[in-house]
């Protein structure tokens, strides 16, 4: 029993060395997908911008266009004002160019307005265009750097897989079997040392009976607390 418990224990040490791979590995593809989502997160802010700038230019069209309209109505108006016999039409049509000039100089306010938005919203799509490749170029050398990482880490999983299919072969099927189970109820510990009196994995106090048990290392003794296969190093004893 003792040999199959140090086989174990081997195992055990492989299974948290796997763990904390895997761990590594995926804090690293964890890492990945979020430099893909600032990335991503940038192109859909600088798309949203130059929308806001197509709509902006497109109201500017607009306004452009009801400008030259007005000025056409009031170029007309003015001929036809040349041409009015009666001092109440032509006070009418005074009234109607005074009203379109109005109008012409709002709709020159506006397109002043839209100008200088248009103007300032280009220029805030440049900065923003400009950050997006910087973080696209600096996303590029950070993602070789995490797959290197996890090229790394591929290689140390393929050799400790191996090395734990090995040591589990060599210890009895059922023994494995319980000992996976305690792993799941435990934290990934199922192996302990009982050492000066003391069951190491829950820091309880063992009976001085079970000792006994432990040094004739014929039957598995658990832990009566935390119910962790023990195991007695008689060399630090």
């Amino acid at each position: 029993m003792r040999k199959n418990l140090f086989l174990l224990e081997e195992l055990q040490q492989l299974d948290l060395k796997i763990d904390g791979c895997n761990g590594e590995r995926q804090a690293l593809l964890d890492q990945m997908a979020e430099l893909d989502r600032q990335v991503e997160e940038a192109r859909l802010l600088v798309d949203a911008k130059r929308g806001e700038l197509a709509l902006l230019e497109e109201e500017k069209q607009g306004l452009e266009a009801n400008l030259a309209t007005e000025e056409e109505n009031i170029a007309r108006s003015e001929v036809r004002q040349k041409e009015i016999k009666t001092q109440k039409e032509y006070q009418a049509v005074a009234k109607e160019i005074s009203a379109a000039r109005k109008l012409k100089g709002e709709l020159e306010e506006q397109i002043l307005q839209k100008t200088g938005q248009a103007e300032e919203l280009a220029a805030e799509i440049t900065a923003r265009e400009a950050d997006l490749a910087s973080l696209e170029e600096n996303m590029g050398t950070r993602k070789g750097e995490i797959q290197e990482g996890l090229g790394r880490i591929d290689r140390e999983l393929a050799a400790d897989l191996v090395s734990k299919e090995t040591t589990t072969k060599a210890n009895p099927a059922n023994l494995v079997k319980r000992y996976k189970a305690l792993r799941e109820k435990r934290q990934g510990i199922a192996v302990v040392e009982a050492r000066e009196g003391n069951c190491s994995g829950c820091n309880m106090n063992l009976p001085p009976q079970l000792f006994n048990s432990l040094y004739k290392s014929e039957n598995l003794v658990l832990c009566p607390h935390c119910q962790r296969m023990l195991l007695l190093r008689q060399d630090v004893q």
